[in-house]
C-alpha cells in the first residue's frame, strides 16, 4: 500500500537489518531483534538486530582511528564529500521521505520536508567548509601576533529523537564532518529503520570516495544493551542530544561529570501572541499548522495561544471551525493533514493530559477523542484538542507531546509577555501583529525569552540557515546554521613572537 514496499526495497531495507554500520561496512550483531511497527496501520515494517555493548566499543575504536586521518583532510575536501552526500539524498528523497512518514507517522509532505532539511544542511555545510574562520588580534608586545583558530574535537555522539528521525542527525553530522570530526549515531529505538535507511544511502558515497571505516557510524540499539555508556564515554568529547527535558537533565549531568561538552535540544512550550492588530487569517493558518502538524510531536509545536481579550471569542470560533476541517488519516494519503501519534503510549499521555486540564479548572472546547474504526486500527489516531486554560495550571507548564492547544486571554502587552515567558521552557515563540511597537518590543531584551522569536510566522518550521535551539529547560544548545559550527570544534589562541627579544605580557620584568 502507498508504495512503501517499493521504497524499502529501493533503499535496501531487509526484513532484519544489522544494528552496526561503520560507514562502509555493516557488522553482524547478535542482540535481540527490535521490530518496528508503523503507527499508520500497525503493520510490521522490519526489524533491527540490536548492537551489543561490545559492538559499540568496536565502533568507538574504529571512530578513534578514523578521526586521526579525517581531521587532516583539508576542510574544503571534507566539504566535497558532504556535497556528494547531499546529491545522494536528492536521489533518494522520495523513498526516504516515504519511510520516514510510514515509520514515524508524519504526513508524506512532512517526510519529504525532513529529507529536504538534510539536503539543505548539506548545501549549507559545503559553504561552511571554506568559512571556518578564526580572528587575528593585535598583541601588546612588539613584533608579536595573536590569532584564534579552530580544531576538530574528535568523535561527536548524536542521540536523536523519534519525531525527526533523520534531519537532526544531518544537522549535526554534516557540520561535524566539515569541521573534521567523526560521528557515531544512536537513533531512537522507535525509528531505527529510518537510521538504517540513511546509512544505506551514506554507504554509497563513502565507498565511492574510499573513505575509511569510522567516519560516519551507526549504533542501532536500545538502553538494554547500551544504557548510559555513550554519555559517560570519555572518548566522545561532544554529545548532541535531542529529547525530553527530564532525560536531557540526566544527559547534562552525566556528560558534565566527565567535563565533556553537550548540545541539548530539549522540550518546548511554544506560544503565539495574537494582538488586536494581527492579520487573523495569517495567524489562524500558522496556529493550526503549528499545533496539529506532525500530530503535535515537534519540539517547536505550538502549545499556547495568548490572545487579546477583544479578539478572543472571534479567534476561538475560527480555530474550532479550522480544526473541524482538518483531515486525519494515513500519513501517506495525499489528502491527510494529520497522521497518528507515534505509539499507544503517546495516546495514553495525550488522554491523561486532557484529564489533568479538566481537573485543574480548564475546559475542553474541541476534540480530544481517540479515533476508532476503519483506517484507525493502529489505535494511534487522535482528534486534535483545543482547551481554554490559564497559564499557571501545572499541566500548561508541562510539554504534552501531542496536539493539545491551550487558549489564554491577556489584557495588555505587559501581561502578554509575562504570560509568554512564565513557563520553564524557552525554545520557539511568535507574535502576530502589524504594529511595529508591539513586534519590536517582543524581539527586545524585555520580550521573548526563547532561542527563536518570530514575527508574523508560526513557531515551527525553522530554516537551517539560522542557529536552532532554546533557553532555560530547553537546554541552551544550538545546531544547524549561523555559527553553530563552533560547537563542533575546539578553540585555540596562538601567539607568535617574530622578534629576537622575549617581552612578557603586562610589562612584567623577569630577568635571569
Amino acid at each position: 500500500m502507498y508504495g512503501i514496499e517499493d521504497a524499502l526495497k529501493e533503499i535496501g531495507i531487509d526484513k532484519v537489518n544489522p544494528g552496526i554500520c561503520t560507514g562502509t561496512e555493516w557488522k553482524n550483531t547478535t542482540g535481540d531483534i527490535l521490530t518496528s511497527f508503523s503507527p499508520a496501520d500497525g503493520k510490521e515494517i522490519g526489524g533491527v538486530q540490536q548492537a551489543l555493548n561490545s559492538d559499540y566499543k568496536e565502533v568507538i575504536e574504529k571512530a578513534k582511528g578514523a578521526f586521526k586521518e579525517w581531521r587532516m583532510v583539508p576542510a574544503p575536501v571534507r566539504g566535497e564529500l558532504v556535497r556528494q552526500l547531499g546529491d545522494e539524498l536528492r536521489k533518494y528523497k522520495e523513498p526516504l521521505g516515504k519511510i520516514v512518514s510510514y515509520e514515524m507517522g508524519k504526513i508524506y509532505q512532512e517526510g519529504l520536508g525532513e529529507v529536504q532539511e538534510m539536503i539543505d544542511i548539506c548545501d549549507f555545510a559545503v559553504g561552511q567548509s571554506r568559512q571556518l574562520y578564526g580572528i587575528t588580534t593585535h598583541s601588546e608586545r612588539v613584533r608579536h601576533r595573536m590569532y584564534d583558530q579552530y580544531h576538530p574535537l574528535g568523535i561527536v555522539g548524536v542521540v536523536s529523537a523519534f519525531n525527526f528521525p533523520v534531519a537532526v542527525w544531518a544537522w549535526n553530522a554534516m557540520l561535524a564532518l566539515v569541521c573534521g570530526d567523526v560521528v557515531v549515531w544512536k537513533p531512537s529505538s522507535k525509528v531505527m529503520l529510518c537510521a538504517v535507511a540513511v546509512h544505506k544511502i551514506v554507504e554509497n558515497v563513502l565507498k565511492r570516495n574510499n573513505i575509511q571505516e569510522g567516519v560516519l557510524s551507526l549504533v542501532a540499539t536500545s538502553s538494554k544493551y547500551l544504557a548510559d555508556d555513550m554519555l559517560t564515554d570519555k572518548n566522545i568529547p561532544l554529545i548532541s542530544f535531542t529529547g525530553s527535558t527530564w532525560i536531557g537533565k540526566k544527559v547534562g549531568k552525566l556528560v558534565g561529570e566527565r567535563l565533556g561538552r553537550h548540545i541539548l535540544e530539549l522540550g518546548g512550550n511554544n506560544a503565539i501572541i495574537v494582538t488586536p492588530e494581527a492579520d487573523q487569517e495569517m495567524a489562524l493558518r500558522a496556529i493550526v499548522f503549528g499545533a496539529v502538524g506532525t500530530c503535535g510531536q515537534r519540539c517547536t509545536s505550538t502549545r499556547r495561544i495568548i490572545m487579546h481579550e477583544s479578539i478572543y471569542e472571534t479567534m476561538k470560533t475560527k480555530l474550532i471551525a479550522a480544526y473541524k476541517s482538518v483531515s486525519i488519516g494515513h500519513p501517506l494519503d495525499s489528502k491527510t493533514l494529520v497522521g497518528p501519534l507515534i505509539d499507544k503510549a503517546a495516546v495514553k499521555d495525550f488522554r491523561n493530559s486532557i484529564e489533568k486540564v479538566k481537573e485543574q479548572g480548564g475546559k475542553i472546547i474541541y476534540g480530544g477523542d481517540v479515533l476508532e474504526g476503519e483506517g484507525y486500527e493502529s489505535g494511534c489516531y487522535v482528534q486534535p484538542c483545543i482547551a481554554e486554560a490559564e497559564n499557571h495550571y501545572e499541566i500548561v507548564q508541562e510539554e504534552t507531546f501531542a496536539p493539545l492547544l491551550y487558549l489564554i486571554k491577556y489584557k495588555d502587552m505587559d501581561e502578554a509577555i509575562d504570560l509568554h515567558n512564565a513557563v520553564p521552557q524557552g525554545l520557539s515563540s511568535a507574535i502576530f501583529s502589524r504594529n511595529m511597537l508591539e513586534t519590536e518590543r517582543f524581539l527586545s531584551h524585555e520580550g521573548s525569552d526563547c532561542g527563536i522569536a518570530n514575527v508574523n510566522i508560526g513557531t515551527s518550521g525553522a530554516e537551517i540557515g539560522g542557529a536552532f535551539g532554546g533557553e532555560k529547560d530547553t537546554g541552551g544548545g544550538r545546531e544547524s546554521g549561523s555559527d553553530a559550527w563552533k560547537a563542533y570544534m575546539r578553540r585555540q589562541t596562538n601567539t607568535i613572537n617574530f622578534s629576537t627579544e622575549l617581552p612578557l605580557a603586562q610589562g612584567i620584568e623577569f630577568n635571569i
